[in-house]
């Protein structure tokens, strides 16, 4: 069979009608029966495109103009929208948001799972989409000779400086602009990705909504920093929500933003933040969601899901720090958490003795290894629960929860592909999907999680 040859070129004007979205928020048309994503556009819209990139079975073009625009549009909420990668979807109403991201939901149930009759909820969305995000997490670029911070150019890693930004909470914009001041002010060079040389990487702010206390971590390519603890000073002199300035030292070449080497230059080694009225504490390497409010809806969702009735034994794979895990406790008999990473393990002993909870373990390691284990010994699991990351969850974890038996699962993802995949392999294992409750935890963005209940047929 003769391969086919693109009906477009780099370069061509063309007219398309948008009829649906990519997994990122793209729209996506058709000309001659050949596909063309074109970024900030809605199903339903007629737009001009000019073709930027052409490949074997798809082209991608900017957005020239609206020859027919969605009645869903609007003026997006940011100066910055086109050059910023951050958010996809500041183009689209918010109510439109929530339907698109449902309808994503359905579809990749559909086209991966194979599940066409499963209930998936409409989105639980916020009140106030706005300035949600507890965490900020910005490079160090330079812009005529002067120190910016700010976002990367989508598809690129030029530092596009960013004095505001519509989904970031504003004390996290305050700060990111003292630390900017404050190290022209200390004259401190900027790291170059080229060449490796310079000093400063990334700056990243962690604030706590639930007390106000304030992290700011600098990433260095050096471990000497001899102005750093004045530095810091000046910093919470400047902004006096900031409790704790910490060095982060990687000196690797590569896009990882923090090194596994952290130094307190001012202040506490960690700040509090709470979840409903329980306290975490956070570190500069911790990770912890960076939508308080909507991470409390989806743990909520989670634990309703779990059905406990206080006899409950629960896995919880994949735990993290911990912070569900502590919810599921409350509720249940006893809670295992499990998780590969082992500084995270310590943070979730260390939050569940903050906060008192005593029925809970935490186990190092990887859930496919302790299972066997733990049903060894006689330890057996009415529930499971599973937040893995966007690569889902290694399928040995899914066989080995069949294995030893575990009757309900509720599995939290962040990528509605991988979600599918793996109830399907739950499928194949005899489980069956009840229903998924997806949760806008990114709004303005292509994001969406989920929270599914199974249950064995």
């Amino acid at each position: 069979m003769a391969e086919m040859t693109a009906p477009v070129a780099v370069g061509d004007r063309l007219t398309v009608t948008i009829e649906g979205y990519a997994a990122e928020g793209e729209g996506v048309g058709r000309y001659e029966g050949f596909t063309v994503f074109v970024p900030q556009t809605l199903v339903g819209e007629r737009v001009e495109t000019e073709i930027e990139l052409v490949k074997k079975n798809y082209a991608r073009g900017r957005l020239l103009a609206l020859q027919e625009a969605s009645p869903h549009r609007v003026d997006p909420a940011c100066s910055l929208y086109t050059q910023c990668g951050g958010c996809q979807l500041l183009h689209l109403s918010y109510e439109g948001q929530l339907t698109m991201k449902r309808q994503r939901v359905v579809d990749t149930l559909q086209r991966i799972g194979g599940l066409a009759e499963v209930t998936v909820h409409p989105v639980i969305g916020m009140a106030e989409p706005w300035h949600y995000r507890n965490k900020v997490q910005y490079p160090f670029g330079l812009a005529d000779n002067r120190i910016v911070v700010g976002c990367y150019q989508k598809g690129t890693h030029r530092v596009v400086p960013t004095d505001t930004c519509a989904i970031q909470h504003e004390l996290n914009s305050k700060v990111m602009q003292a630390v900017r001041k404050l190290a022209q002010k200390y004259k401190l060079t900027v790291y170059d990705e080229r060449t490796g040389e310079g000093f400063l990487r990334h700056v990243l702010v962690k604030n706590a909504f639930g007390t106000g206390e304030v992290m700011v971590v600098l990433v260095t390519n050096d471990a000497e920093f001899a102005k750093g603890p004045e530095l810091a000073q000046a910093l919470a002199k400047a902004c006096p929500a900031v409790k704790s300035v910490v060095q982060n030292i990687n000196t690797t070449r590569g896009n990882t933003v923090l090194g596994s080497e952290s130094r307190t230059l001012w202040g506490a080694d960690r700040i509090t933040d709470r979840l409903g009225d329980l306290e975490f504490k956070i570190s500069a390497n911790s990770f912890f969601q960076v939508n308080p409010k909507q991470t409390e809806v989806l743990y909520e969702k989670a634990v309703e899901y779990a059905g406990l009735t206080g006899k409950e034994t629960v896995l919880d794979a994949y735990c993290g720090v911990g912070s569900l895990t502590l919810f599921l406790a409350r509720r249940a008999k006893e809670v295992y958490g499990v998780e590969a990473v082992e500084p995270a393990i310590r943070d979730a002993e260390e939050n569940a003795a903050h906060n008192g909870i005593a029925n809970v373990r935490f186990i190092v390691g990887r859930t496919e290894k302790v299972l066997p284990k733990l049903a060894a010994i006689g330890t057996g699991f009415d529930v499971a629960v599973v937040d893995p990351p966007r690569a889902g969850c290694d399928p040995e974890v899914l066989k080995t929860m069949a294995k030893v038996g575990v009757g309900r699962v509720v599995y939290v993802s962040c990528n509605p592909s991988t979600l599918a995949r793996d109830l399907k392999i739950l499928a194949e294992l005899g489980y069956v999907t009840k229903e998924v409750q997806p949760v806008d935890m990114f709004p303005h963005t292509f994001h969406v999680e989920c929270v599914t209940l199974m249950s064995r047929v």
